[in-house]
């Protein structure tokens, strides 16, 4: 599966849902973007060890959704280190979300239609014994814009950039940054008429999670795009406050 499919998928970026506990999904073109630039991520295949070995994605640590209980100190200490789940399809993925969630990676997603739609999308697998130890050093993502940076476009100090707001309707209809260009990520690439490819575009949503899949998109465009990989909230009068991930 590449590229959007489910509006549900991106809307579940927003803070509320995200602190409900609800599942956030993963698709296979951002998970073989990482794969691409090496950006480290923790792959865990949730199905049995047989048919992790029959097939597996490349990086993936084999933790069987019945032992996974247990396999709490396997993880990360870094709670920010992004975790993805798979099974077989969407929902044996979905099984483990709530679990790994719990132990505080907030960071944590599924796999849209696991390994049965990662290989339904053409994409390589590996055959043997997957890994059974979890290695994560985290490095800054591509495409990751500091804050810093982000707040000197919206701000209107840095003219070279125009900030593309890849929420949904319903949020942005509660504020937007001035002069910011409005076109939820699930539209982005029906509308790329009106992203203009003379300016660098950057690109927020509420968590960061919308916004990487839209800059995955602008650059397979050819457009100068960064992403804000952080939380932001924008008020009614266009004022925002940005904090970085927990």
């Amino acid at each position: 599966m590449l590229g959007y499919t489910n509006i549900r998928v991106f809307h579940d970026g927003m803070p509320a849902w995200k602190k409900a506990g609800k599942p956030l999904f993963s698709n296979a073109k951002s998970l073989q973007s990482n794969m691409e630039t090496e950006t480290p991520v923790v792959l865990i295949d949730v199905r049995d060890v047989e048919s992790a070995k029959a097939a597996h994605i490349k990086g993936a640590v084999s933790v069987p959704a019945d032992m996974l209980a247990s396999a709490k100190d396997k993880f990360p200490s870094n709670k920010k280190a992004p975790v993805i789940i798979y099974g077989a399809d969407t929902e044996a993925g979905m099984k483990a979300f709530s679990t790994v969630r719990g132990w505080g990676f907030k960071d944590t997603t599924v796999l849209m239609g696991g390994i049965a739609g990662w290989q339904k999308a053409g994409l390589p697998v590996e055959t043997g014994a997957a890994a059974s130890e979890i290695v994560y050093v985290p490095k800054p993502k591509p495409g990751a814009l500091s804050i810093n940076d982000f707040t000197l476009v919206a701000d209107h100090k840095k003219g070279d950039a125009v900030i593309l707001d890849v929420r949904s309707d319903d949020e942005t209809d509660e504020g937007t940054i001035k002069g910011a260009i409005a076109i939820p990520a699930e539209e982005v690439s029906a509308r790329l008429a009106e992203i203009p490819k003379d300016k660098i575009i950057f690109v927020h949503c509420s968590t960061g999670i919308r916004a990487e899949m839209a800059y995955l998109t602008l650059k397979e465009e050819g457009y100068k795009a960064g992403y804000l990989d952080a939380n932001i909230k924008v008020a009614k009068g266009g004022e925002y406050t940005i904090t970085e991930k927990e």
